[in-house]
């Protein structure tokens, strides 16, 4: 039970105490509630207008606006999806690309955690980094192309190498950022409380960096496709970016449009799990715990 020492004084205790009438006003003139959505109500809204586009588009391309050559119908392009799941050459491709974008995710973003907290923690790390990493973050992927086709030639190894520096990055500048930004005023209180630098950084750095590392992994998740795209333009066989840039030599619209449709899919597939981690991390944070805040 809250002590009445503690007990926060509100704005009606405090006009009780003073005389003054606390009942609040029955004008239909009041301002209303809001309204609370629940987290089902709030998903099925988010869905609504990429199905609103769809529907669109398929009304405009039965109605002839749209020229099959230049922009398929999306009834037109699920037929192809079915086509290439049927001969099983879908779920090839997709395996190859999700295995060079996990492995990349992985090694990248393992580097940029470890490289952000110890340039996080150390300023003499930062001098030696910091400026390093920048430099290399400057560069266009494309202008790494023919570089990395000396490096690696045309193996694995060099599409996942793209892939793990694009995912390094992100989480290197968000883990260095979210270090840094963590309140003093909470360290204070840890040296206060006889925390020693170990538990200091396990109890008040780390979790209070951790929002920020986590939209770290969000925008590394996007980026890691955009990268996956341009590695997967080497010479090769298998995965999507080789789906894609098959169908343009062909002009295969459906095969190109389809491709794009599950880019898209795998980005939404993938920003919805780093949305549940952090539900699942930051379940203390009070941004997080609400219902249907995230």
């Amino acid at each position: 039970m809250t002590s009445s020492l503690t007990k926060p004084i509100l704005a009606t205790d405090a006009g009780a105490a003073a005389g003054i009438s606390t009942t609040p006003p029955t004008s239909t003139g009041a301002r209303a509630t809001p309204r609370e959505f629940s987290r089902a109500q709030l998903a099925a809204i988010s869905w609504a207008t990429p199905l609103a586009v769809l529907l669109a588009w398929e009304a405009l391309s039965r109605a002839g606006h749209i020229e099959p050559q230049i922009l398929p119908a999306p009834t037109s392009v699920a037929l192809t999806a079915w086509e290439m799941i049927r001969d099983g050459s879908l779920f090839t491709h997709l395996g190859y690309s999700l295995a060079r974008a996990m492995t990349g995710f992985a090694i990248g973003g393992l580097i940029g955690l470890a490289l952000g907290i110890v340039v996080g923690f150390s300023r003499l790390a930062e001098a030696v980094f910091d400026r390093s990493v920048q430099m290399v973050r400057a560069v266009p992927f494309l202008a790494l192309l023919p570089l990395v086709i000396i490096w690696f030639g045309v193996e694995e190894s060099g599409k996942i190498f793209l892939v793990s520096l694009a995912v390094l990055f992100p989480i290197y500048i968000n883990t260095v950022l979210g270090i840094r930004q963590v309140d003093p005023k909470l360290l204070e209180v840890g040296k206060v409380t006889g925390l020693s630098r170990g538990e200091q950084i396990r109890k008040i750095i780390l979790p209070g960096a951790m929002p920020s590392i986590l939209t770290g992994v969000r925008y590394a998740l996007a980026v890691s496709w955009l990268a996956l795209v341009i590695a997967e333009t080497i010479a090769t066989n298998r995965g999507i970016g080789f789906l894609a840039m098959d169908a343009r030599e062909f002009l295969q619209t459906n095969v190109i449009v389809l491709t794009l449709l599950i880019y898209a899919a795998i980005g939404v597939a993938a920003d919805s799990l780093a949305r549940l981690l952090e539900r699942r991390l930051l379940s203390w944070h009070p941004n997080y715990d609400r219902k249907g805040a995230r």
